[in-house]
């Protein structure tokens, strides 16, 4: 065989090797893209990008706020929309999941409940005939509702993006009560926001709330907090730690041992 006709035969296998792999495999090109650049970015960067042109009105870019009594109690005390202890002392959270999702991502989202089951009282079980549960459902971005609203809420995790460890506990959280850690009444004690950074629409993503804080410490490390240039015009820091600005922010492995502690002593796991 001549080189021209080796060549050719190589080029041929190469390209036949290529084409089974993409049969394999179901992710696009754009989706390849993306799945890179997530493993790179921080949550924040990671949850806004994935909600970047979505319909509904989200607070602090992931937070559905819905036009009823209940969410509006939520949005002004954490502890007055938690989900009830069972007779057995565990909190039952139901919840349902789509069959969008294959295998290997029903999977993550399980192994992310199953990390609050190994650490505090909250147990996530599927849903029997509860009224209230989680609808977990492959919608537009990553979002969630604030705490128990008494009826089937959606927690949106959109395939090729937020299905990822601590974007699925990050949510979870909010669905459990939380607010992110940069809102906390108390965070002008330990962060600094950087107003002139900010545009003049996204400024209320950096209001103050009403929280309810447990008389546990700030925490930089929380899955809920947002990293530094969230919401920053062209990519400029909004939010810098006080007193030292080195402390890291927004990382990306999951609950922080703070995290477990303001579960457990909000839904009274244990006396502390």
């Amino acid at each position: 065989m001549d080189l021209t006709a080796t060549i050719s035969a190589l080029l041929l296998l190469l390209l036949l090797g290529i084409c089974n792999a993409h049969q394999g495999n179901d992710l696009s090109a754009d989706d390849e893209i993306s799945a890179v650049q997530s493993a790179k970015e921080d949550i924040s960067t990671v949850i806004l990008r994935m909600n970047n042109g979505s319909r509904d009105f989200l607070l602090e870019g992931d937070l559905v706020i819905q036009k009823t009594r209940t969410a509006m109690k939520c949005r002004n005390k954490v502890y007055s929309c938690l989900w009830p202890k069972s007779a057995n002392g565990n909190v039952e959270v139901p919840y349902i999941i789509s069959h969008k999702y294959d295998n290997s991502e029903r999977s993550a989202i399980i192994q992310a409940m199953k990390d609050f089951e190994r650490q505090t009282c909250i147990r996530f079980v599927p849903r029997r005939f509860e009224r209230a549960y989680l609808s977990i459902q492959s919608r537009f971005g990553c979002s969630s509702l604030l705490g128990r609203i008494g009826d089937r809420q959606m927690v949106s995790l959109q395939r090729f993006g937020c299905i990822d460890h601590s974007i699925i506990q990050h949510e979870l959280m909010h669905a459990l009560g939380f607010y992110h850690e940069h809102t906390r009444s108390d965070r002008d004690h330990y962060v600094r926001i950087n107003w002139e950074n900010v545009p003049d629409y996204f400024k209320k993503n950096f209001n103050k709330q009403d929280t309810e804080n447990l008389n546990i410490p700030y925490d930089y490390s929380s899955v809920m907090h947002y990293g530094r240039t969230a919401f920053g015009l062209y990519g400029a820091e909004t939010i810098t730690p006080i007193p030292d600005e080195s402390v890291p922010i927004g990382q990306r492995e999951g609950l922080s041992k703070t995290d477990i502690l303001r579960l457990n002593v909000l839904y009274k796991c244990y006396r502390i």
